[in-house]
């Protein structure tokens, strides 16, 4: 619900009246668990995000064969980001001032996917696993962005699937 909130409202956008008004809970309530205000919550929020990534997309593309390793993250990311309809929090966080407020946590969770996915495409064989990992974490952050800005959630599908495509990602 909290990450929710700020997903649609946006960092700047979400004051406490309006994060009590889609959570439906109350300030007092908040604060008992939040007593950082706002800013603890957004952090909360961005862990348990990289929590999710770590367990579901990080660690397997570091530790299984690398075709299982990929089809797992593409099914992820399908599931995460509701296959398009779903901003992605940490984008949304990168894109203004908040990323002056969470910018190791947003550079790590970008950074270790671009790392491990670079690592699985190399076990792989990919010839340029690199550039290949740039390619696919920046076109599903672009689709996703495009997909919001279109309302138009089959742009991302059809973005990712000729992301799909590219190293030894193929399904």
């Amino acid at each position: 619900m909290l990450a929710e909130a700020f997903r649609e409202l946006g960092y700047d956008g979400a004051s406490m009246a309006r994060i009590t008004e889609k959570t439906g809970l109350g300030k007092g309530s908040l604060y008992h668990f939040f007593p950082g205000g706002k800013e603890e919550m957004a952090a909360a929020v961005l862990a348990d995000v990289d929590t999710w990534f770590e367990t579901r997309v990080f660690s397997p593309l570091a530790t299984l064969p690398t075709g299982q390793a990929i089809r797992g993250m593409w099914t992820a990311v399908d599931e995460y980001f509701h296959a398009g309809g779903r901003v992605c929090l940490v984008g949304a966080f990168a894109l203004d001032e908040t990323r002056d407020r969470f910018g190791s946590a947003i550079g790590a969770y970008f950074g270790r996917w671009i790392d491990v996915l670079t690592a699985a495409l190399e076990r792989g064989g990919e010839r340029a696993p690199r550039q290949a990992a740039l390619e696919i974490v920046g076109g599903i952050q672009g689709a996703l962005t495009l997909a919001r800005a279109l309302n138009n959630p089959g742009v991302f599908v059809e973005t990712t699937a000729r992301l799909r495509q590219l190293g030894t990602g193929t399904p």
